[in-house]
């Protein structure tokens, strides 16, 4: 470990990077600018941290994202002053949204050169609201002892605010005074030198130690075993140990005689031989009112948020059954405001004390698992002799093909729902991965190749606004290492207003929702030099993305046809569980 002596700022910065990284800190994402200089040489000199510099702060904020999320460990992302901190804001959103650990690193100005024009100058203090889990300015920097040891608490404290009692993003504001570069000053040497002896100094700071608390009082565990029409219903998830996850939803479900209903954004439906009670087409399913009512529950188990499915969505709310939210943070996950009790625990610890026998099959568990294996049988069977290029095959296919264990990163809107209805079971253990917090196309690019980057070969399937929305994510060819497949679903335009009552209004539907861009991507990726290919096929589809290749980015896009998906759409999805009485 070294520290950097060569001024109050090197010295500054430097103890703020290894106190980081003495707490766990590998990956930073480094923007341009001239006040976070400091920041800047101090993570570029610091081993076992990968500083990534990133020209555009949208896109490197949304790549530090990815790379936490596939993590579970902080990514830092670091800025200027001025406007550049402000293009931080969404990905601050999106990470407060769905949990996952960003430390912001803001360079600013002094005070004596705010509020008076002295350029690239903002207020930064608390700039992104509510929405950091913590938030603080640091003094300027000095080289006494007392203010070295309280910079390196508060950025223990920055740390261990961004995983808990629930991850989500801090945001630290860094000012610094002039010299930013490294410029020798030999008071600030001598002084340094002579006070800071770093072993002793950085003796405790150690990465936190996260102990989950106890689960509330246990009485619930009698109203569940008591209960024979229950369903267990497993919204979006991205576990760091997927199999683990996986495996304590099947323990419960077996426990209680419980079907699960999991959405497509779960990894339990790559895990499907451990959880023999899978219903994956619950979408379809409720879309048959009479059978609806038969499925109607009296207990729901919820595990973190709900499903995307307004089908399921509507079915709750109709049938207000007693609810149970299973999930450690401080959230409220329940938007249908229903009769509701929040467990602040994970499935995995709930269920690791012994839950008892398994308990036998139920009427109401074989009228969900046989009307799933009805509705399967017929989606499987359409899609399996679908030729033309219609968009939800793609996350039907993908689910049938993709190696085991890839990550997939799959974009907001149409793709979320194609998956949702469409993603089969199988025993692949496929990864899968969002930006649910917000809901929103940001960023979609970036944290794609956050995900993937340093990863095994991944997949992203996008549709082509919610692409174009990030093209400069593509300035990060030359940094990212690994490989990314982007699945490109190009319809000319926003599909997911389609389905929308705006779409019989047009004007200005084309123009102001749909807003079709009329973009060539082959020229597109030949810009930013990345492979790109048309596909034709589903079979030459499939030869594309079995085996994946192993560096750089690609691109295969499907042309699809908006309104006549949208068509199908309308006709087929209310028709699939319409034999079933």
């Amino acid at each position: 470990m070294s520290i950097d002596f060569r001024n109050t700022n090197s010295v500054w910065a430097s103890i703020l990077v290894q106190t980081l990284k003495r707490l766990g800190l590998t990956t930073a994402v480094v923007c341009p600018g001239s006040r976070s200089t400091p920041l800047a040489v101090a993570l570029a000199q610091a081993d076992g941290v990968e500083a990534i510099p990133v020209l555009d702060e949208r896109s490197a904020s949304f790549f530090a994202l990815g790379i936490a999320r596939q993590s579970c460990r902080p990514a830092a992302v670091v800025c200027t002053s001025g406007t550049a901190s402000a293009n931080f804001y969404p990905a601050v959103i999106e990470a407060r949204e769905s949990r996952v650990p960003l430390l912001v690193l803001t360079a600013d100005r002094p005070l004596e050169l705010r509020d008076c024009h002295s350029g690239q100058t903002i207020d930064q203090l608390k700039l992104f609201g509510t929405y950091p889990n913590w938030q603080a300015e640091l003094a300027l920097p000095a080289v006494e002892i007392e203010k070295l040891a309280y910079l390196r608490q508060t950025v223990i404290q920055a740390w261990e605010r961004s995983l808990y009692p629930v991850p989500g993003p801090v945001h630290l504001n860094i000012p610094f005074r002039d010299p930013l570069a490294p410029l020798p000053d030999v008071t600030t040497l001598d002084l340094a030198k002579e006070h800071l002896q770093p072993e002793e100094f950085f003796a405790g700071v150690e990465p936190l130690v996260n102990f989950q608390g106890p689960t509330a009082n246990p009485y619930w565990r009698q109203e569940w075993w008591q209960c024979d029409q229950g369903v267990i219903i497993a919204g979006p998830a991205q576990p760091q140990l997927s199999q683990k996850y996986c495996d304590a939803v099947g323990q419960l479900a077996r426990a209680l005689g419980w079907p699960v209903l999991a959405e497509g954004l779960s990894p339990l439906r790559n895990y499907a031989q451990l959880n023999p009670g899978l219903i994956s087409t619950y979408d379809l399913i409720l879309r048959n009112q009479q059978l609806a009512q038969q499925l109607v529950p009296k207990m729901v188990i919820q595990l973190g948020e709900l499903p995307t499915s307004k089908e399921l969505r509507t079915w709750l709310t109709a049938a207000q059954p007693r609810r149970w939210v299973i999930d450690p943070s401080d959230q409220n996950l329940d938007p249908l405001h229903g009769k509701t009790t929040h467990l602040r625990t994970s499935v995995e610890y709930l269920t690791q004390p012994y839950l008892g026998e398994p308990k036998p099959q139920t009427a109401y568990f074989c009228l969900w698992c046989n009307a799933e294996a009805y509705v399967r049988a017929r989606v499987d069977q359409m899609m399996a002799q679908m030729h033309q290029m219609f968009e939800g095959k793609v996350a039907w296919l993908l689910s049938q093909i993709l190696p085991p264990a890839t990550p997939l990163f799959i974009a907001n809107s149409t793709p979320i729902r194609d998956v949702e209805s469409f993603w089969a079971p199988s025993n692949s253990g496929v990864r899968p991965f969002f930006n649910r917090g917000a809901n929103g196309i940001d960023g979609t690019l970036s944290t794609a190749l956050g995900v993937a980057h340093r990863q095994q070969s991944s997949v992203m399937l996008t549709g082509d606004l919610a692409l174009l929305h990030d093209t400069n994510g593509f300035l990060l060819r030359n940094k990212f290492v690994g490989h990314l497949t982007i699945v490109l679903l190009n319809n000319n335009g926003g599909g997911i207003f389609e389905s929308l009552p705006i779409a019989k209004f047009d004007p200005p539907f084309e123009e102001f929702f749909a807003m079709p861009q009329n973009i060539n991507f082959a020229r597109l990726c030949a810009t930013y030099e990345i492979e790109h290919e048309l596909i034709h096929s589903w079979e030459q589809m499939q030869q594309r993305l079995n085996p994946l290749p192993t560096q750089g980015i690609r691109m295969l896009e499907l042309q699809c046809d908006r309104k006549a998906d949208t068509k199908w759409r309308q006709k087929n999805l209310g028709n699939f569980a319409a034999g079933i009485v």
